[in-house]
């Protein structure tokens, strides 16, 4: 059997209860087969950044797991679909976004997957909460890049 690797998700949603979904998704990572949800973040309030609609709530998951990351990658989209998730365009309103933001220390470059994830340091609405669940692995200068965007924490972690 695989060792367990530690992976963190990123969360995000905002069309219906956004709050309730990311809370949901928590839930459901931690039912996924070999996954354990470690810790996770409190929820925080975003605008939408390459985006539209309304703001988004977003948290990040820390995960132990024994799955790979295709197939982790797989439960996050089955997660999704089960939210409601549609991709009728690029960035469009969604119910759920999960984004698996690390692997270990792994990398993967494929046309499903690019892990760690590429755009992660230009965002404080995943640099805040991975800072806040696991503060080594975001620097200090990765934090103040992203200072000016607006962010709001909302709610501690869900029990």
């Amino acid at each position: 059997m695989r060792d367990p690797v530690v992976a963190c998700v990123g969360l995000g949603a905002n069309l219906g209860d956004a709050a309730r979904a990311v809370h949901d998704a928590i839930a459901k990572l931690d039912q996924v087969p070999q996954t354990h949800v470690v810790r996770a973040s409190s929820l925080y309030r975003t605008a939408p950044q390459e985006a539209s609609g309304p703001d988004f709530i977003n948290a990040v998951a820390q995960l132990e797991t024994r799955l790979d990351a295709m197939t982790l990658l797989s439960h996050l989209q089955r997660i999704e679909n089960e939210a409601g998730r549609e991709r009728p365009y690029r960035n469009a309103p969604r119910t759920l976004d999960a984004d698996l933001l690390f692997y270990g220390s792994g990398r993967v470059d494929s046309e499903r997957l690019t892990v760690p994830h590429p755009r992660m340091h230009e965002r404080a609405f995943v640099l805040v909460p991975l800072a806040e669940i696991a503060p080594a692995l975001v620097a200090r200068h990765e934090l103040e890049a992203v200072a000016g965007q607006p962010i709001e924490r909302l709610a501690l972690p869900p029990t």
